[in-house]
């Protein structure tokens, strides 16, 4: 795994935010709004409480305990993770007046075994680069897809729609917020990319194709590249990438059963 956030060319803060560890099979991007710094702030709760919870549950019980929690399927944990940062940050915003309004977007990958499970929330995005071909697999929570999925907008018109920042879905807005959630078979040489807007709203899916043919032989180099190509061409917004390449079927590192010390 590899990954990059960076302010872009325009914004002076970046509200963007990302957790990745390859030791856990697991990354968390999320694109914070609102004012104040609280965009920032919502983000930032979203990759942290996500991350922690997703890790607190894969981990092991303790030898000596007596009862055992049930055991719940990696897109249960990622769909209660969710839920549990929604709930956090819609509080915060409510209870603070300088957080009023904020949100963010959210998009998770959690790999176990052979598979991966994706989930997100607004228009943070997860592509997959396969066979020299570049898909994206999460539908944008957007005004402009609503539009696009009823034959109202063309691709091209999408891409320079006024309102294309409009999300239908965010973290923090409602009590309660739906994630879509889904899983896929993963193959040695997948190459999977999450990324803020700030990249889909000024790249096509053409040149992404095109840096990750010619980089992704080195994630870290790909990310810069890609950064580096959005910021070329004006860098409007903060703009974040998280590169994750699939070799053998991946096994979750997990800790050794913890030993209760009473």
């Amino acid at each position: 795994m590899a990954g990059i956030s960076d302010p872009g060319m325009v914004r002076d803060r970046n509200e963007d935010a990302v957790v990745f560890e390859a030791m856990n099979g697991l990354a968390v991007l999320a694109d914070g709004m609102g004012g104040h710094k609280a965009g920032e702030v919502a983000s930032a709760m979203a990759v942290d409480i996500i991350s922690r919870s997703i890790k607190a549950a894969l981990e092991p019980a303790p030898v000596e305990s007596t009862t055992q929690p049930p055991q719940r399927s990696e897109t249960e944990i990622v769909a209660d993770a969710i839920s549990q940062a929604n709930t956090a940050i819609y509080e915060s915003a409510r209870s603070r007046p300088e957080y009023g309004g904020m949100g963010t977007t959210v998009v998770v990958a959690l790999f176990h075994d052979n598979r991966l499970c994706i989930a997100h929330v607004g228009d943070s995005r997860l592509y997959r680069y396969r066979t020299q071909h570049l898909e994206q697999i999460t539908e944008d929570h957007s005004m402009v897809q609503e539009l696009l999925r009823r034959g109202l907008l063309s691709a091209d018109e999408a891409r320079t729609s006024v309102n294309k920042n409009l999300v239908t879905r965010a973290l923090g807005v409602e009590p309660q917020v739906q994630a879509d959630i889904a899983e896929e078979a993963v193959r040695p040489g997948d190459v999977y990319l999450l990324c803020s807007d700030g990249l889909s709203d000024v790249l096509p899916d053409s040149d992404i194709e095109l840096l990750l043919r010619t980089f992704s032989g080195n994630l870290e180099e790909a990310a810069r590249q890609i950064v580096t190509e959005v910021n070329s061409k004006g860098g409007p917004d903060n703009v974040s990438v998280v590169l994750i390449r699939t070799g053998k079927r991946f096994v979750r590192q997990k800790p050794e059963a913890q030993h209760s010390s009473e």
